[in-house]
């Protein structure tokens, strides 16, 4: 009997699930499989549509840079934060966190000042002399991955913190004492050991990136689409819901490959530790 009582603590988690997760999912990607019998048609058309690829590589391309970029931006700004003293820990935490505090719109209107004709950096540019008319930056690949980034970083901070925050520091003191510098001495010890925190960090910040909707819809426009503002356009502006579904299930398709092959990773490198331990 008290074997069955965990599984009667998941019986209204799994209910929820079921009933708003699962079923409205198959429901929008059913006809898409099964419009008049089984049928892959839809999926056929989508990856034979230059149109559509376009928008996939270049979804794909900004998830991957932006992930990178977090990941370059992330490792040392969270490396320093665990090593700083508890008062300052948490006003840097502070600061870190307190973009994701505030909404997305807000944030990306923001951006729309900074980026924009009459924004912050071509105003400053042209007063400098360095450009004599303002640069288009809104609306494009490049606007979009910068709030993209500006979004998505703090998650990577944060996640990496928890992690370097285990990691002692008499191990960078012995590695430093043996004749490595600093930098050879991060490379070697603190950053293979922060592997974990940096494949959960990629995976949040990926699958985030690939299916952000208000971000590259307010920054990049109808020039620079992706997936998500194509899965509302198709919905909302076309009604064509087998389209939408279709965008959707390319979109969870992708995410659960890169899932696996990180998770692949993490598990030959686990692996590998055992080994070398």
């Amino acid at each position: 009997m008290k074997k069955r009582i965990p599984y009667v603590f998941l019986f209204p988690g799994i209910v929820l699930l079921i009933f708003f997760l699962m079923m409205p999912l198959l429901s929008v990607l059913w006809p898409t499989i099964f419009p008049d019998g089984f049928s892959l048609s839809a999926y056929t058309a989508f990856f034979q549509d230059e149109y559509y690829i376009e928008i996939l590589i270049r979804t794909i391309r900004i998830a991957l840079i932006a992930t990178f970029v977090c990941i370059l931006l992330g490792v040392p700004t969270a490396y320093f934060i665990s090593r700083c003293s508890a008062k300052w820990k948490g006003i840097l935490i502070a600061i870190s966190i307190f973009p994701m505090l505030t909404n997305s719109v807000v944030r990306s209107f923001a951006w729309i000042n900074i980026l924009g004709k009459n924004g912050v950096i071509n105003n400053l540019l042209m007063s400098l002399g360095v450009i004599d008319e303002p640069i288009s930056m809104l609306y494009t690949e490049f606007s979009v991955l910068i709030g993209t980034i500006y979004l998505f970083l703090p998650i990577m901070i944060m996640t990496l913190v928890g992690v370097m925050d285990h990691i002692d520091n008499d191990m960078m003191e012995a590695a430093e004492s043996l004749g490595a510098s600093k930098l050879k001495a991060f490379i070697k010890v603190v950053l293979p050991m922060s592997v974990p925190g940096i494949l959960t960090g990629a995976v949040l910040v990926f699958t985030g990136a690939l299916t952000a909707y208000t971000t590259p819809q307010l920054l990049g426009g109808n020039k620079s689409l992706v997936l998500a503002t194509l899965i509302y356009q198709r919905a909302m502006t076309l009604n064509d819901w087998v389209g939408a579904g279709v965008i959707a299930a390319v979109m969870i398709i992708i995410t659960l490959v890169v899932m696996k092959v990180l998770n692949v990773i993490a598990a030959q490198l686990d692996k590998r530790g055992e080994i070398n331990a």
